[in-house]
């Protein structure tokens, strides 16, 4: 897939980002570290897209000679069923937050949340997830990217908790196959413990926790926030607060699947610790 992307592209290749909202994204940052670093000529931009407005927009882009889109909240499903081809890994999570026009024309649709996420964890952060007890707050489409590629580090368990028990039951079906999963509201987490918990809610940019037991935490536990902010986020906050020995937000996560975005369009893999550090200092 990568090699056929990798052929001659022109001075105006261009790719953008589509979320709502989106003036936040960093996304046009990172890809213009990416492509001085390796030497790819190309214009990314962000644009903002009306909720339903989608599908026509996509179309129009991709017709216009676009050559792929990132896609952020809420259109991570919309962007999966855009898609002309999927990875097998876009399949099963069911949402697609990378677009790529293929040399035949049609439009590959990717997931790169949990390879983002296994990469900032596990290589950059150097946090332990086989063996552990984890948690993953929340069932939207930040979580489903990331839960395939989490069981495949085989954790003791994985729990999804979530508000709405239906969505989540639905989620933790579609990777039951892949390792011990289970879903339940955040009612049924009270009497548990976890080394690792992942925020995949989009409470912390409304300033909100999940409703959360006190001793949720084990010893030694560990908190990741899958969004990011210029500080820490009020996940975080409540993480410090009730004992965990580690925390990290989503910036890592953001730089490392849009890496592997890179990689799939231009056939490149950019040095992504460099970007990390930069934009961390660039948010301060």
């Amino acid at each position: 897939m990568t090699d056929s992307l990798s052929t001659a592209h022109s001075a105006t290749d261009r790719y953008l980002v589509f979320g709502n909202p989106i003036s936040h994204s960093k996304s046009p940052w990172i890809h213009g570290l990416f492509a001085a670093e390796t030497g790819e000529k190309l214009d990314y931009d962000k644009q903002c897209i009306e909720i339903g407005d989608f599908e026509r927009q996509a179309r129009q882009f991709f017709n216009s000679g676009g050559k792929g889109l990132n896609v952020t909240v809420p259109f991570k499903q919309e962007a999966y069923r855009f898609a002309d081809k999927l990875t097998p890994g876009a399949r099963r999570a069911g949402a697609v937050n990378t677009l790529a026009l293929q040399p035949d024309g049609t439009v590959l649709g990717d997931n790169t949340d949990g390879v983002g996420l296994i990469r900032d964890l596990v290589e950059n952060l150097g946090w332990p997830i086989q063996h552990k007890r984890v948690l993953v707050l929340g069932a939207g489409g930040a979580v489903r990217g990331v839960l395939e590629p989490l069981l495949a580090q085989g954790p003791s368990m994985l729990v999804v908790a979530n508000r709405s028990i239906d969505r989540v039951i639905q989620l933790t079906r579609a990777v039951a196959d892949q390792g011990p999963v289970e879903g339940c509201g955040y009612d049924g987490l009270p009497g548990r413990q976890f080394d690792l918990v992942i925020n995949g809610t989009s409470a912390s940019m409304s300033g909100q926790v999940p409703p959360l037991p006190d001793d949720l935490l084990a010893a030694n536990a560990r908190c990741y926030d899958l969004f990011y902010a210029a500080e820490p986020t009020v996940f975080m906050l409540w993480a410090e607060a009730h004992g965990a020995v580690a925390v990290a937000d989503g910036l890592g996560m953001l730089v490392e699947q849009a890496a592997e975005a890179f990689s799939l369009w231009r056939g490149k893999r950019p040095d992504s610790l460099a970007v990390i550090d930069a934009l961390r200092k660039a948010t301060r």
